[in-house]
């Protein structure tokens, strides 16, 4: 069966805001959700160590589930890309860390495909260094860290949703997930 694990961000759980839509894009495609929590305190997000950390939370769900899941993550949860690229897993990570090293590197090293969604109000975000680690990106103007677009109407927030949706759905649609051909 196919999977996709959702790695939540700092702020909020795996079934919140973006991600809970992002499952959704997922789940309509057949595949079975695994929404991770995190298990304890979370390790400060901007010390190389938190990969170490990321990997031992995240590692036994990978080895339980088998298979090349389609990792989905937020912000924090970005700091699973050293696992994808490990394992070669194809990847939607939503407000990326790219101004982590560590980050930044496992993107670089990875194999299979990632979508990677970021705004320019978003200090966190690189969208020139995005664009170099994949040709798939949505970059939105305006967006911050939520991918909200402050001081504009919140339908306007609400339509980057949709963006966002409509750019996974085409990623996915792009690197054929899950593989139809399979089944």
């Amino acid at each position: 069966m196919t999977k996709a694990v959702i790695v939540p961000g700092g702020a909020f759980g795996p079934a919140a805001g973006l991600l809970m839509y992002a499952s959704a894009v997922a789940e309509r495609r057949g595949a079975a959700i695994h929404r991770h929590s995190w298990s304890q305190a979370r390790p400060n997000p901007f010390e190389p160590a938190v990969e170490g950390w990321v990997r031992g939370e995240l590692t036994p769900l990978l080895d339980e589930l088998g298979g090349s899941p389609l990792l989905i993550g937020k912000s924090f949860g970005t700091n699973a890309a050293l696992l994808a690229a490990e394992r070669s897993l194809p990847a939607v990570w939503l407000t990326p860390l790219l101004t982590a090293p560590w980050v930044v590197a496992a993107l670089g090293r990875a194999t299979a495909p990632c979508l990677l969604v970021g705004g320019t109000a978003d200090t966190l975000w690189d969208g020139d260094l995005a664009r170099e680690l994949s040709p798939h990106v949505l970059e939105v103007d305006g967006a911050n860290h939520g991918m909200m677009t402050p001081g504009r109407p919140l339908t306007d927030s609400i339509a980057v949703l949709g963006r966002v949706i409509v750019a996974m759905e085409e990623f996915l649609d792009a690197i054929d997930w899950p593989d139809r051909s399979a089944s």
